[in-house]
């Protein structure tokens, strides 16, 4: 699994590319998104569009991302869901906890307007 990070204004978009399990990035899944919080970037945009595959622990780190980031004031989005995933959170019943974009642009203008760096 990799993580590729880019940012648009002040929203953090994480491309996921691979699997997320308990044996292969989970823990690098959680450690990204423990620094971004850490570094006050708390707009943050899970794109699975090339993910394959997510277990229950990667399911749960998705869920302890998204409190971190809300307890900061920000909040976490899902972009590109494939089926599989989806279903998982069909299944667990999350659809209703997180908001699910197909498009790119719609995830990072539903944050609002950028932070601006001028008074």
């Amino acid at each position: 699994m990799t993580i590729n990070q880019r940012a648009i204004d002040d929203v953090t978009i994480l491309d996921i590319v691979g699997r997320i399990t308990v044996q292969e990035g989970a823990e690098k899944f959680r450690d990204a998104v423990r620094q971004l919080v850490r570094d006050g970037q708390v707009k943050l945009v899970i794109n699975f569009r090339d993910a394959t595959y997510i277990d229950s622990t990667a399911l749960g780190e998705i869920i302890r991302a998204y409190t971190s980031a809300t307890r900061k004031g920000g909040s976490l989005k899902l972009l590109k869901v494939t089926g599989s995933i989806h279903q998982l959170l069909m299944i667990t019943r999350l659809l209703t906890v997180f908001d699910l974009f197909d498009e790119e642009a719609q995830a990072v203008k539903s944050f609002g307007v950028p932070r601006s760096s001028n008074p």
